[in-house]
């Protein structure tokens, strides 16, 4: 069988069942599990699928969704995020207040996150109860409207809890991050939330794997000169990295 058709019979698979394991498609195209794994990298460079951890997920089913489930967020780009968000959590500092949002960075992040003295604003579930077992962290809920598949706060009461902080830091991530149409996200109440988190924030922190980059999502947040910098992983292409470094935002990669 010719790589190519391999490489076909792969997106075929992974979008009739959503998702696949490294290994079942080792053992139906009866080649190394590195092979597969160099197939699930080219594909997922295409756009053809989303590499998870220790398979694949499909992205037809991905771009179809107003909001993927966090269960599902977890596990894509898996390694990258956590890179990602143990870089973040070296720009936090004693006696900071600061926000994360409910991306599944963010969780990594907070769970990453030494028992130091903070205050830390969030929307999303996981993140407060991750940092509910540290000590001398300060946790702050938005409350507001909660949306089961992320297990966030959203909606006009969260907004206005949002309103009456003042915060150090902003992390935040985002499904699109476009040179020209700014940072985006596939639901829109979870753009309101970021917008406002990113206007009551002194320093605004982005945290992006290489694949958001170019992308303008369903609902526009802000433009990219909100931001003050990027964390990203060192997939990130030269001609991206090239370009953000031409304008004021600073880059970070891992």
């Amino acid at each position: 069988m010719l790589v190519a058709e391999r490489q076909q019979k792969i997106v075929d698979l992974v979008n009739k069942q959503q998702s696949i394991r490294v290994t079942e498609l080792s053992h139906i195209f009866s080649v190394t599990e590195e092979t597969i794994r160099r197939d699930l990298e080219r594909l997922e460079s295409k756009g053809k699928l989303a590499r998870s951890h220790g398979g694949a997920i499909s992205v037809k089913d991905i771009n179809n969704s107003p909001e993927l489930p966090l269960a599902e967020r977890e596990i894509i780009h898996v390694k990258e995020k956590k890179e990602i968000a143990v870089e973040a959590v070296k720009h936090v500092n004693i006696g900071e207040k600061i926000i994360l949002d409910a991306s599944s960075t963010a969780w990594y992040m907070a769970r990453h996150l030494p028992d130091i003295p903070l205050t830390i604003l969030t929307n999303s579930i996981k993140v407060a109860i991750e940092l509910s077992t540290k000590k001398q962290i300060t946790v702050i809920s938005t409350g507001g409207l909660l949306l089961a598949k992320s297990l966030s706060y959203v909606g006009p009461l969260a907004e206005n809890s949002l309103s009456t902080y003042h915060v150090n830091k902003a992390f935040i991530s985002c499904k699109g991050l476009h040179f020209n149409r700014g940072i985006s996200e596939s639901d829109e109440q979870q753009a309101r939330i970021k917008r406002k988190m990113i206007g009551i924030a002194d320093f605004v922190y982005v945290m992006v794997d290489h694949s958001k980059f170019g992308v303008q999502d369903f609902s526009y947040i802000e433009n990219i000169d909100k931001i003050d910098q990027i964390i990203t992983d060192s997939n990130v292409d030269e001609t991206t990295y090239l370009k953000i470094k031409e304008t004021s935002l600073k880059i970070t990669t891992v």
